[in-house]
């Protein structure tokens, strides 16, 4: 099992609609979408995450895999220990599910899995 590129990161923000004016209008981020209070934006292939929050904790490193049941699995057996089994958490408009499972560094640091897969049953 080898973990792939890093997919996402996700950074808290206080205003959604201002932090998503800054990083589109003013740095030019392509926008990619948007729904409640998240926002995203693709960074030359890396997806920027932007969630409205009180609170101003860790950027969280999201590594790619093609399957993430496979990579839980194999992380579990060397010991890694989850704090979210993998679920869907978005199903987009053409049917691709993004699908997450989070686990914490040594320091207690948040980490996740990321994989985006063809709708179930297609």
């Amino acid at each position: 099992m080898k973990l792939g590129q890093i997919g996402q990161i996700a950074r808290p923000v206080r205003n959604v609609a201002e932090a998503a004016e800054f990083f589109g209008e003013k740095l030019g981020l392509p926008h990619l979408f948007t729904f409640g209070k998240l926002a995203f934006f693709d960074c030359d292939g890396v997806r920027l995450f932007l969630e409205e929050s009180e609170e101003s904790g860790a950027s969280i490193l999201y590594f790619q895999v093609p399957d993430i049941q496979a990579a839980h699995a194999a992380l579990e057996a060397k010991g890694v220990k989850f704090v979210q089994e993998p679920r869907m958490i978005h199903r987009h408009e053409n049917g691709v599910e993004e699908w997450m499972a989070f686990f914490e560094d040594p320091q207690g640091r948040p980490l996740a899995l990321m994989a985006q897969t063809a709708a179930s049953g297609e």
